[in-house]
Order: structure tokens, then sequence, then C-alpha cells
């Protein structure tokens, strides 16, 4: 289907008020001229990059965090990969898939900062991570450092670990306000003993969009000798730096939230040199030393990879300058209104160099689960409820289509909502 097509189609269901691709392209060339800091609170601007997504119209959606839809051009690019890949069958498979995972992976790899050779795609966070876990060689008596607010399923990876190998799992409390990174670094510094291996990191804590100084954390566990493994599911594409920049050792991001791709796409950066030290999830055909050895998971869904290229396209037409400081901006701007409220917990720093588009608040004596049901039920605003690790609230997730009216009704539901 070209693009004239889909357009006619699309008007023909009801969809006329989406912004044509060609007029999206022309949108963005307008103000390629305006600041960043400029755009940031333009809602003009803004309200042209939503009519490139199909919103329903039913509730409010402030829960980007799981997964951020695609815009309908990143949709039907990734249609129109679905019609080839099935039109072409095998001969795709056998004669240019591997040959544009090579580009995927390359033009990832440039947007991370880090070369070919360390970036793989995986299908998400949970496997990129679990790839490290699992491929490390363990032995009975070795620590691993991670912190409670750290996913629920890369923590219980570890358990697995410590059943099957005997290893010892020493459990850290990221606090939500943080007075400075010393605290934080301090935190992970004094669990640290000869026999730690790993330790696991949060480059954004999943339950309160917390940012965690990676470099500072990084820099301290190689100084005594121990490998760090992040967890960026929440930060890549969401806010700019670059992987080789956090000094980590391994990282793992899921590339159909913030960098909103089909569901189903990750990457795993294993830092140079690193690789042939950890086994297989799955062997593959090859079995090399080399990076590729940590990606195989035999046939998939390849039109979700290529993909990945519309994706980053998009993302970069919009600006990841433009993007974060949007997303910082909508955060700061309803934060800023309830902060000072007497019924609100926030649990998120004030500090807005400590977050960006994530936050968490919760209403004094009601619970989470009642909060995100009322606003939903009551409001029509999706959240999701967040309890337990230090953290009751809901966690509140924009995206570049989010609208300041679309925030100030949440702020009035908060406003109202004194249990």
């Amino acid at each position: 289907m070209d693009k004239r097509t889909f357009i006619k189609q699309t008007a023909a269901l009801g969809f006329s008020t989406l912004l044509p691709f060609e007029a999206l392209s022309h949108w963005i060339d307008q103000h390629s001229a305006v600041s960043a800091d400029t755009l940031a609170e333009d809602e003009k601007f803004w309200a042209g990059i939503r009519k490139g997504y199909r919103l329903k119209p039913d509730y409010i959606n402030l829960e980007n965090g799981y997964y951020c839809m695609q815009p309908q051009e990143t949709l039907e690019n990734f249609i129109a990969h679905v019609r080839e890949v099935n039109y072409q069958a095998a001969y795709y498979m056998r004669t240019v898939q591997q040959e544009n995972k090579l580009k995927v992976v390359t033009r990832l790899a440039e947007l991370a900062g880090c070369s070919v050779e360390e970036m793989r795609l995986t299908r998400n966070t949970t496997e990129s991570l679990d790839t490290v876990i699992n491929g490390i060689h363990w032995n009975a008596g070795d620590e691993a450092i991670m912190a409670e607010q750290d996913y629920g399923s890369i923590v219980n990876m570890f358990k697995l670990m410590e059943k099957r190998y005997g290893i010892v799992l020493k459990t850290v409390s990221v606090p939500n306000h943080p007075a400075s990174d010393e605290e934080l670094v301090a935190l992970y510094d004094k669990m640290i003993t000869p026999k730690t291996r790993l330790l696991l990191v949060s480059h954004m804590v999943n339950i309160t969009g917390q940012i965690l100084p990676i470099r500072k954390i990084s820099d301290m566990a190689h100084a005594k000798g121990v490998e760090v493994l992040v967890d960026g599911a929440h930060a890549f594409a969401h806010f700019q730096f670059s992987i080789p920049d956090l000094g980590c050792d391994y990282y793992g991001a899921s590339l159909h939230k913030w960098l909103s791709t089909p569901l189903g796409a990750g990457l795993l950066y294993v830092k140079q040199g690193k690789a042939p030290a950890l086994w297989s999830m799955m062997a593959d055909w090859a079995m090399k030393d080399d990076i590729s050895h940590l990606a195989h998971t035999g046939t998939h869904p390849v039109h979700t990879d290529l993909t990945i290229l519309n994706a980053i396209d998009y993302y970069k037409a919009i600006g990841a300058e433009r993007k974060e400081k949007r997303l910082r901006y909508l955060q700061n701007y309803w934060t800023s209104k309830v902060r000072s409220m007497p019924h609100i917990v926030l649990n998120t720093p004030e500090d807005p160099a400590r977050s960006c588009a994530i936050a968490n608040v919760g209403v004094k004596n009601m619970k989470p689960a009642d909060l995100a049901d009322t606003l939903l039920k009551k409001y029509k605003i999706y959240t999701v409820a967040i309890d337990g690790a230090g953290v009751q609230g809901c966690r509140i997730s924009p995206n570049v289509y989010t609208t300041l009216k679309e925030l100030d009704a949440f702020v009035q539901a908060l406003s109202e909502l004194k249990a």
C-alpha cells in the first residue's frame, strides 16, 4: 500500500484527523530553526506531532512506560514489512535477512554511541539482562548486588542463579529522594566485598522514573573489580546519553518503549572483549566468540527488526533533544502543580536532572490500586498502580502526544482525591 492509498483509507475509516506523512515531515521542517527549549512549551508544535498518532478517545493515556504506541508512520511501515517478508517468504529469510539485520544493528549502535561489535538485537530488556546473568560462569559463594526497586523478573533471574549455583544475593534500597549522587554510590559501595562479581543497577528506576548516576556507580564498582549490568529499559530514546559514556560492562533496553518500535524489540550492549566469557543463552550455528553468539533466538519476526530503522528515522526527525526537553517539561508541568498539595506524595526527586517523563504520585491514605481505579473510572485517566519497594502511588508517563490540557485534567483529579 502506498502512502496516498493509506491516507484515503484512513479518511474513509474516520481517521481523517491524522496528519499525513508528508505534512508531518513538513511540519517538523518548519520548526527546525526554533530552539528545543522554546519548542518544549509550544503546544501548537506538539499538536502537530499528536496528529501523527491514532489515539483512543475513551481515556487519557498516561501509561507509556510499559509500551509506547507507534506513530502511524512507523505502524504503516511495520505493516508493509510484514507484507513484504510474507511475500518473499523463505527467499527473504535465506538471502537478505542477515544483511538487513546488520543494517539495523549498525544504525542502533550509532544511536547508542557504541561499535557494531558491541551491539546486538534482542526481543526486550528481560532477554538482554537475563542473557548476561545466565551467561556468567558463577561459582558458589559469588555475590551479586541489586536493589529492591529493580525489575521483579530480573531479580528473580538472580534468584534462579542462587538456587542453581549457590550464589549470594545482596540487596540495597534506593531512596526516592536522594540528597546527592554520592549517597547513591555509597549504597552500592558498602555492599561490595571481595566475593562480589556483578552489580545490577537501573539507569531509570522503572517504578519512580528516578535516573541514577550510572557512571559514578560504574567507576566505583570497577575500582573494586566488580562488573556492572545496567537495566536501561526506560532510558533508551527517552533522554540523551551514550552507552560507553556510562562506563558499564553490559546494558539492556527495550525498543518498544521510548523508541516506539513494534513489540518484541530490544538491544544488548556488551563492552568490547566481554562477550567471549559469557555462556550463550541459546546455541547458534556459528558458535563464535564475539557478541553474535549471545543473540541467537532462532526464527523470529524479522519484520519487527526492519521497523526499528523506521522508528529511528521518526525519532531523529523529531529530534532527540526536542523530545527529551518536551518530556521533561511535561513531567515538571504537572508535578510542580501538585507537589505542595498536603495530601499528595511524590515518589520522584524534585531535582529535574534526576528524572525525565516518568514520575510517581500517591494520595495519602489511599491504596495505589484504588487510586488507579478511581482515576480511570471517574476521570477517564489511565495509569498503573505501584505498591511495593518503598513506593506507593501511580506511575505517570506522558508521551510526545500528551497535551497540557490532559495534564490539567489529571492535576484537577488529584486535587479532588482526598481520601
